[in-house]
């Protein structure tokens, strides 16, 4: 009968401890999980209770809605000497020896790489070359926590699992907002952006940090994959690209008709390959003939006279690209106001636009114009 009534104080006892947390830690299986609230159902913490906080890992303790206790990586006895807030507002003056209920969040401190961004719609920026342009970006980076406790209070509240889709949408606005204002205040021609998205990215890296701070994180890594423009742009660059690779017209010409010509010897036709190769060498006959025909039609026409304006001039003319005019145009275009020495011009044979007074063709045009009167004295 002893026997028997010692077991059951036994079983007793051990159900009585199964009530009690010895060991508090959090082994994550994921890799998105940002903070993550220790389960109590309603169990709690024994005095004299093992904290592991391993690397990558913060442990926050919280009662009655209030931080408390903050630990860093390692192994810790939760005593009265290891919770000095949490002593504190629990009145703990002497110790205790009575298991207590605190909520213990872990939250990670790791970095939470490959998330991603973009801008949903495209932004408009000023590009001296092209104008007004449309853009859109797109990109990686990289999250840390740098603050637990202001983590808890400015984003996560009472959120159980906290995790990084949560906060990817709030980060990606934060995000455009620094990109588009970045690239618009760049200074950086839009065909020179590639080459200048290393660049831009450090730059945000900062800046993205700091505003950031507020909410206890922090992004250690930018990064701009890629900054695209519309299509009807990209179609535009690609005409002038070709048209920088072709440059000769005779020799483009003669190009296309060796290629007319290899095609009409390799079809098969009823004639066969014999007939196939004379239509061939025929059609490239014809072609070249025509050109050199064409040539040899167009009557010889001299240079353009000394300032006679052969050059085709743009100007701009309130924010907006006009021409092109012949330098004979020019001077009307002094006389109606609408170009001054500040005026900035451009022709094919510059490589930027610059203010009319600056280009030596142009200069003569207000040579008969006073400058301004000097200001009184």
């Amino acid at each position: 009968m002893s026997q028997t009534k010692e077991h059951d104080r036994m079983s007793f006892m051990d159900k009585v401890r199964g009530q009690f947390i010895d060991i508090v830690e959090f082994l994550d299986d994921s890799r998105d999980t940002i903070v993550w609230r220790f389960p109590r159902q309603g169990n709690e913490i024994k005095n004299g209770a093992q904290l592991i906080v391993r690397e990558g890992q913060t442990a926050v303790f919280v009662s009655e809605g209030q931080i408390a206790d903050v630990f860093t990586p390692g192994t810790f006895e939760l005593t009265t000497q290891n919770l000095p807030i949490l002593s504190t507002l629990k009145g703990w003056k002497y110790g205790f020896n009575s298991p207590f209920k605190a909520e213990v969040y872990f939250v990670g401190t790791r970095q939470y790489t490959d998330l991603k961004w973009g801008t949903q719609n495209p932004f408009t920026v000023r590009d001296a070359e092209f104008g007004m342009v449309r853009l859109r970006a797109f990109g990686t980076y990289a999250l840390r926590v740098t603050d637990a406790a202001v983590l808890l209070r400015q984003l996560v509240g009472t959120d159980p699992d906290f995790r990084t889709d949560e906060v990817s949408e709030f980060l990606r606005q934060n995000i455009v907002a620094a990109v588009t204002s970045a690239l618009a205040t760049a200074n950086v021609p839009m065909l020179d952006l590639a080459a200048n998205q290393q660049a831009i990215s450090q730059q945000l890296v900062g800046t993205l940090s700091a505003s950031l701070a507020e909410f206890g994180i922090a992004l250690p890594r930018f990064v701009i994959e890629n900054i695209s423009v519309p299509p009807e742009v990209e179609e535009a660059l690609d005409k002038r690209s070709q048209m920088g690779i072709l440059g000769n017209l005779d020799q483009y010409t003669k190009f296309q008709a060796a290629n007319a010509l290899e095609d009409a010897a390799n079809n098969p036709g009823a004639a066969g390959q014999g007939t196939g190769m004379v239509v061939g060498m025929g059609l490239g006959q014809a072609a070249a003939g025509a050109v050199a025909g064409a040539q040899q039609a167009a009557p010889a026409s001299p240079p353009p006279l000394p300032g006679g304006g052969g050059t085709q001039w743009y100007i701009a003319v309130n924010g907006q690209q006009a021409g092109p005019f012949a330098a004979s145009a020019l001077p009307a275009k002094v006389a109606a106001e609408q170009l001054s020495r500040e005026t900035l011009v451009w022709c094919e044979a510059m490589s930027s636009w610059q203010p009319a007074g600056e280009v030596p063709e142009l200069a003569g045009l207000f040579a008969s114009t006073p400058p301004p009167l000097p200001p009184e004295a």
